[in-house]
């Protein structure tokens, strides 16, 4: 089969599709044929050997596919350790989730793994009410997109989206933000809180970690809650003083899907048949501009990482 392989450690632009041995399903696994799969930030620092997971090689990145399982269903599959970025996946059988007709492969790949982290950071760690000032960072990628429209359909009383670009900052805008902020300005805090009627902000979703971090922490108001799920600068943050946090009864939260899918297996299928059906009703759309060929899987997680891209990257791996 062919499959993009990882053979030793390094730079994402030197992937390829190669010739590989099809995947030997273990027990409760079961064999899925890959139609398309998900391209996630995360990946580019497995093939790198940076990420908090450093698999054993040869290694076969990707964490989301969807494709037809041995019965004939269309299904998404969701194999945590990797496999996804060939024409073969082994995966988990309990963790297949049929993909409704009305949903696109696109659709489905979007809010797999993404529009699982939306839901729960905002619902599960972030705690969101209707009387909550949302900020989402990187409010024009796979998760941030997702997350502006989610807090949008539930009733965030305001949502301010955080984007690199002026046509990614008028993206979050149509998908639902009140306003959008260049997030690169050297008065970013005060620029926040008076995008809040001159009020701090309740809830800060913060992915980029560094001096981003310490930003959401001086933006935070009483009762404020910083939920941090991933350091895409790969810059440290100030440490924090736990005392600290006592005056204004402020958290800080990590957010870790893994965590959840280990505690409550059926978690993944409840959450995604909530997503498909926000979808189907449509009062959410997922971004799914960039599709690439297996091939350009290197190609695509530069673009990613360049911040070139908006919504859901995709490889198209049975062309």
């Amino acid at each position: 089969m062919k499959a993009v392989v990882v053979e030793r450690f390094g730079p994402a632009e030197s992937l390829s599709a190669i010739d590989f041995a099809e995947p030997v399903p273990g027990e409760n696994e079961v064999l899925v044929r890959v139609e398309k799969a998900g391209i996630n930030f995360a990946d580019k620092h497995v093939v790198e050997g940076s990420y908090s997971y450093r698999p054993s090689l040869p290694y076969v990145p990707g964490i989301e596919a969807v494709g037809t399982d041995p019965d004939g269903r269309r299904v998404v599959a969701l194999p945590r350790t990797g496999g996804a970025w060939a024409e073969w996946v082994a995966a988990p059988a309990a963790t297949l989730v049929a993909v409704p007709d009305a949903i696109t492969d696109l659709q489905a790949l979007a809010v797999a793994n993404q529009g699982f982290a939306a839901w729960h950071i905002l619902r599960t760690t972030g705690r969101m009410t209707r009387q909550d000032t949302v900020v989402v960072t990187a409010a024009a990628g796979g998760v941030g997109s997702l997350a502006v429209q989610l807090a949008r359909a539930w009733g965030a009383k305001r949502v301010i989206a955080l984007a690199s670009t002026g046509t990614k900052r008028d993206l979050a805008v149509q998908l639902g933000a009140d306003v959008a902020l260049d997030p690169t300005s050297e008065d970013l805090t005060d620029e926040l809180i008076a995008a809040n009627d001159g009020k701090p902000v309740d809830l800060y979703l913060e992915m980029s970690g560094g001096a981003s971090l310490d930003t959401a922490l001086a933006s935070l108001g009483r009762l404020g809650r910083l939920v941090t799920y991933g350091a895409a600068s790969g810059r440290g943050s100030t440490p924090i003083r736990a005392e600290s946090l006592m005056q204004g009864s402020r958290s800080v939260l990590g957010f870790w899907a893994n965590d959840l899918v280990t505690r409550y297996p059926r978690i993944t299928a409840e959450t995604m048949t909530g997503l498909f059906a926000m979808i189907s009703k449509g009062a959410l759309t997922p971004v799914t501009e960039h599709v690439y060929p297996l091939a350009e899987a290197g190609k695509a997680l530069m673009a990613l990482a360049n911040r070139e891209t908006t919504g859901k990257l995709i490889l198209d791996v049975a062309g």
